[in-house]
């Protein structure tokens, strides 16, 4: 006689769902922030928008992930990290609009839910909320057994956040000619361009053990894993002392060429100039290691700039001292011009990002 089957016999443990659950409450409890109502665990996440402090609001929305940089984790053990890259990577896209980030919800899915790395994942994404302002107010872990190879996962992240309507980023009318690009460090490769900086690595021959190449008091995945920086505090606090800014970029997958069109009028184009802006290492060695042209750089990684500011040239020193009280060491990277009608298509031109160095 056929014993009885359960859902463990398929693949898929509810205790040890529940058991994640009841451990990750406190992580959520310790992002709680005006506006939360409730607490983890129910069928869905409640916030109180005038508790929050806000009049006439718009709400502002955004969901990311973390890519192939996951491989890196899977093949190195280490998954605190991650959390805060698929945090920084949501949250930031909202502070671009000017939004102050609210809560955030994620979702993990797996083959099978290996507790100890999902709480360090977990964990990972607990910190980070905490460090951008917002709270961690639900989510949702899925064992799909077969549908994921062993010992991996996906995430996906949720952001909401708010801005008053008068406070909306970008200021499109206001964008013209003359304006100054302001440029914001990034902490190194963020979450993109994976998929060519693992192909890079296999040509190296490097493992991910191995001493970096460009950064030697750290292993060459410890380096790679560097979490994405989160911007919204500084950016926020500073959003609500000038209303200089008229628009913010993240510079995330399409790099520095693809990104900052988006926040630009039709007739306005970005002339940059990096020869005095600090470029990490690693972007150095990909380039070289390659070989990647400038141009592919310039349009698959941030290249040190994680975040871009557009004001007006008389207000630029005023805001780079502002995000400098905030430990933000902005500098002026260039200029808009004219968009010159004969240059089909091109919107943003980079000088010195690898000459001479």
């Amino acid at each position: 006689m056929n014993q009885p089957l359960t859902y463990r016999d398929a693949g898929v443990d509810i205790d040890a769902g529940d058991a994640l659950v009841d451990a990750i409450k406190p992580l959520a409890a310790a992002t709680k922030r005006p506006g939360v109502m409730g607490a983890i665990g129910g069928f869905g996440g409640l916030f109180d928008l005038k508790a929050a402090g806000y009049d006439d609001p718009l709400l502002v929305s955004a969901t990311d992930g973390v890519g192939t940089k996951l491989k890196i984790a899977f093949e190195t053990g280490e998954h605190r990290t991650i959390g805060q890259d698929l945090v920084a990577m949501c949250v930031n896209d909202l502070v671009v609009q000017g939004a102050e980030p609210l809560f955030f919800l994620d979702y993990m899915a797996t083959s099978k839910l290996r507790p100890e790395h999902a709480a360090d994942v977990i964990a990972g994404i607990a910190e980070a909320c905490s460090l951008a302002g917002c709270a961690l107010i639900g989510g949702e872990t899925a064992e799909l057994p077969g549908f994921y190879q062993p010992g991996e996962y996906d995430l996906a992240g949720f952001a909401v956040g708010a801005v008053e309507r008068d406070r909306l980023l970008p200021k499109l009318d206001a964008i013209v000619p003359g304006d100054f690009v302001i440029g914001m460090p990034s902490s190194g490769l963020h979450s993109n361009g994976f998929s060519l900086v693992r192909r890079i690595v296999e040509e190296t021959e490097l493992a991910f053990d191995d001493s970096s190449p460009f950064q030697p008091d750290l292993t060459l995945g410890e380096a790679l894993l560097t979490p994405t920086r989160i911007y919204t505090r500084e950016l926020i606090a500073t959003l609500k002392q000038t209303t200089g800014i008229k628009a913010l970029c993240h510079i995330t997958g399409g790099g520095l060429i693809e990104n900052i069109p988006r926040i630009l009028p039709a007739e306005v184009s970005a002339v940059l100039d990096l020869k005095g802006f600090t470029i990490p290492p690693i972007f150095n060695w990909l380039a070289k290691e390659g070989p990647v042209s400038e141009t592919e750089m310039a349009r698959t990684f941030n290249c040190g700039i994680g975040m871009v500011a557009i004001c007006d040239a008389h207000e630029s020193k005023t805001i780079e001292a502002l995000l400098s009280d905030q430990g933000v060491s902005a500098q002026k990277i260039g200029q808009l011009s004219p968009q010159d009608d004969h240059e089909t298509g091109k919107r943003v031109s980079i000088a010195g990002l690898f000459d001479g160095r």
